[in-house]
């Protein structure tokens, strides 16, 4: 499908950089632009494999009939003005993922995640127990390996563990998962698919080419959730934190198929929302029958994912959290409801246009909100709103620095920015990454 074929890449990022090259391994003629300037070691690189690099702010510009395929960063809306130029000349737009799809090795078992929230927790948790259970299990997708690296290391047999988006499930076609997990729905990223059911509609893809021996596990108490997932053909496994289903909480243990499998006492990450991606993982490694001794001792040491209200340090009293992969209202919310002290909150960044209106009613413990960003003057009228009581500042350093300033001893200080981080960043991690580096030198 992709040998001797000529192939426009657009977008470098990770995604580019590692599909460029598995495709130029199959004889490809390929051509790889973006308007960002690259790391010029890389871009060495790939010139003496014979890839073409160009910068271009007009990349439609170089498109032309001849290409067989254009391989669409996830992160390129679907009416730039190269994708609509691509369909008009009736050439496939598809993404990273579903190149390297096709060069699986045989009998991969594929284990897929989605959701507005929770899906990095799952997925990160899910291959560090299926590694400890000593199975052969490879780690991919949007938390930030690109499977086209991936497929180059795995062997025929093996275990695929892969975190996929929305804006990744918008271009993929042929791929087909054998466990689909759908952690849960809310309206997120409307920006770029237009409107909440172009959004859901691209969630449910996550269940394409299921048969009926496919797995789907889903969250019963998200009624988005059932709602889509109500004609699909898999079969169905379901959490609940309410009712008793395949997995659910009562009383505050974790059953499994009506059993006590864990104490929450015994978790080391606690939360309702954790104990929701908890099930989901359980559910999934039932499957594989893994050792519930080694499920048991990972989860009482796990303590969560970088970037996701991940404790950075206590300075003085006061308590640093790292959020910054809460890039929409649903993600914050989760965060705000995780403490009940006193809390200073860091918010903005990428102006997608969307309201802050959701986060109004889990502000009970936000003393005071720092502002940064493209939205930060919106921030700021927010918080007016609120009559919480705001500093506006330009970036997550200045932000940072004056959280600390307008701190008490045991005061939460809180990056969970509810914005992508696309104006001042490259992405959340180089954003969280600056707010822990500028904590660590606040003393």
């Amino acid at each position: 499908m992709f040998e001797n074929k000529k192939i426009f890449i657009l977008g470098m990022a990770r995604s580019g950089y590692e599909v460029s090259k598995l495709l130029q391994k199959h004889h490809n003629q390929i051509l790889i632009t973006d308007q960002k300037e690259q790391d010029e070691k890389k871009k060495e690189e790939l010139e003496s494999l014979g890839i073409l690099y160009k910068t271009s702010n007009h990349p439609e510009d170089l498109l032309e009939q001849d290409y067989d395929y254009v391989v669409k960063n996830p992160g390129v809306p679907k009416d730039h003005p190269c994708i609509l130029k691509a369909k008009s000349l009736n050439i496939p737009v598809i993404g990273e993922l579903e190149v390297a799809y096709h060069f699986l090795p045989d009998n991969t078992k594929i284990i897929g995640i989605t959701g507005s929230n929770g899906k990095t927790t799952v997925t990160t948790m899910l291959y560090d127990i299926l590694k400890q259970a000593n199975q052969k299990v490879y780690l991919a997708g949007n938390i930030g390996i690109p499977l086209s690296k991936t497929v180059t290391e795995m062997e025929k047999d093996s275990i695929l563990v892969i975190e996929i988006s929305d804006h990744q499930l918008l271009d993929m076609y042929h791929f087909k998962t054998d466990i689909s997990i759908l952690t849960n729905i809310s309206e997120v990223h409307l920006d770029f698919h237009g409107s909440y059911e172009n959004y859901k509609q691209t969630k449910k893809k996550i269940f394409q080419n299921h048969q009926q021996n496919s797995i789907a596990i889903l969250n019963y108490d998200n009624e988005e959730v059932i709602n889509l997932t109500e004609d699909i053909v898999s079969k169905k496994i379901y959490f609940s934190k309410k009712d008793k289903k395949d997995a659910y909480l009562n009383d505050g243990w974790i059953y499994i198929h009506d059993k006590k499998f864990i104490n929450i006492s015994d978790i080391c990450l606690q939360g309702e929302h954790n104990y929701e991606n908890i099930m989901c993982v359980l559910l999934a490694l039932d499957i594989f029958d893994v050792d519930s001794g080694v499920i048991k001792k990972y989860l009482k040491q796990f303590k969560g994912v970088e970037h996701r209200i991940e404790f950075v340090e206590e300075v003085k009293g006061r308590l640093f959290y790292n959020d910054s992969k809460s890039t929409n209202t649903e993600s914050t919310i989760t965060a705000l409801k995780s403490f009940d002290k006193p809390i200073i909150l860091l918010l903005g960044g990428y102006d997608r246009g969307h309201s802050f209106d959701p986060l109004a009613k889990y502000m009970n413990h936000v003393k005071k909100i720092i502002s940064f960003g493209e939205t930060k003057v919106r921030v700021k009228r927010f918080a007016e709103s609120q009559n919480i009581p705001s500093i506006s500042v330009e970036n997550v350093i200045d932000a940072t620095k004056a959280a600390y300033l307008n701190a008490e001893e045991g005061d939460v200080i809180l990056l969970s920015p509810a914005c992508a981080s696309w104006d001042q960043y490259t992405c959340f991690e180089h954003r969280g990454n600056e707010f822990k580096q500028t904590v660590r030198t606040l003393e």
